[in-house]
C-alpha cells in the first residue's frame, strides 16, 4: 500500500496512460492560465540539465530552452504570471513552490506519482492496442479505488488552432510526438518533415529543408519554436491552444 503525502496545497496533476503526446502541454497551459499564484512542475524532458531549476518566477523568465527544455518554456512565455518549475524530483519541487508562493500546483505528467495527494485528471488517448508496455502503448492502467478525472477530446475540451506569420511557401518541421495529429489543422505545405520527440534541432539542417524545398518559411508547432526562435530563420507558427469544458474547471474547484 502506498503512503500518500498531503503537501497542504490544492495539486492537480494532469497526464495520460500511454507513451507519446496526447495535448498535455495545451491543456494545462489552458487551466493554468485561469488561476492567480499558480506553479507549474514537470519532469523537463529533453533538458541539457539535472536537478531543479526555476525556469520563471512570477514575473521573469530565467533560464534558457537548454536549461528548462521545450515544455517548461511553452509555460513560461504562455503564462505570464506563472511559476514554472523543472525537477525529477517533483517532492522538492512542491516545496519550492509553496515557498514562493503559489496557491495552486499543476503536475504535468505525473499520474504515476501515487505518492503525491492530488486531483488527477487523464487524458484518453484512443488505441487499437490495449496492452502495457513493452506489447502495447500504455504505460499503466487506472487504478480501480482511485478517482481519476478522464477527459476526451472534443467532449471535455476543443482544441483551437492559430497560423501566424503564414507565408505562400511553407515547410512543415516538428519533432513533437504522434506528429500526425497535426494534419487535420494543416494548410497546404511543400513537404513534412518529422523529427523525434524533443529533438534539438540545428540550424544547419533547418537552412538545408529551406533550401531544397525553395520554402519561404518553416511551419512550426510552438514545441518546435521555443528551441528555434534563436536562430533566425524565417518561421510560421501552428499554434495549439485548448479550451476546456466548464465542468473540469467545477471539478478542480470542489476539489
Amino acid at each position: 500500500m502506498i503512503k500518500v503525502e498531503d503537501f497542504g496545497i490544492k495539486i492537480v496533476g494532469v497526464g495520460n496512460l500511454n507513451v507519446g503526446g496526447s495535448g498535455k502541454t495545451p491543456l494545462v497551459t489552458a487551466l493554468a492560465s485561469k488561476y492567480d499564484d499558480v506553479a507549474i512542475i514537470l519532469r523537463g524532458y529533453g533538458r541539457n540539465s539535472k536537478g531543479l531549476y526555476v525556469v520563471k518566477d512570477k514575473t521573469t523568465i530565467l533560464e534558457d530552452v537548454f536549461i528548462s527544455g521545450d515544455e517548461a518554456m511553452i509555460y513560461a512565455q504562455k503564462l505570464k504570471s506563472a511559476i514554472v518549475i523543472v525537477s525529477e524530483d517533483r517532492r522538492k519541487a512542491i516545496f519550492k513552490a509553496k515557498e514562493m508562493g503559489a496557491k495552486i500546483i499543476f503536475l504535468d505528467d505525473a499520474y504515476s506519482k501515487h505518492f503525491i495527494k492530488k486531483l488527477d485528471i487523464v487524458i484518453k488517448v484512443e488505441s487499437k492496442n490495449n496492452r502495457c508496455l513493452p506489447a502495447g502503448p500504455y504505460r499503466e492502467r487506472l487504478w480501480s479505488d482511485k478517482d481519476v478525472l478522464v477527459l476526451k477530446d472534443g467532449k471535455d475540451f476543443k482544441r483551437v488552432v492559430k497560423l501566424k506569420n503564414e507565408t505562400q511557401k511553407m515547410s512543415l518541421v516538428t519533432a513533437i510526438a504522434r506528429a500526425e495529429r497535426l494534419d487535420k489543422f494543416l494548410p497546404d505545405v511543400v513537404t513534412k518533415n518529422y523529427f523525434p520527440d524533443h529533438h534539438s534541432f540545428k540550424k544547419e539542417e533547418l537552412e538545408e529543408i529551406l533550401e531544397r524545398d525553395k520554402s519561404d518559411s518553416l511551419l512550426v508547432t510552438y514545441k518546435d519554436f521555443v528551441k528555434i526562435e534563436s536562430f533566425g530563420v524565417p518561421l510560421s507558427l501552428l499554434d495549439l491552444d485548448m479550451e476546456a469544458s466548464d465542468e473540469v474547471f467545477r471539478v478542480i474547484k470542489s476539489y
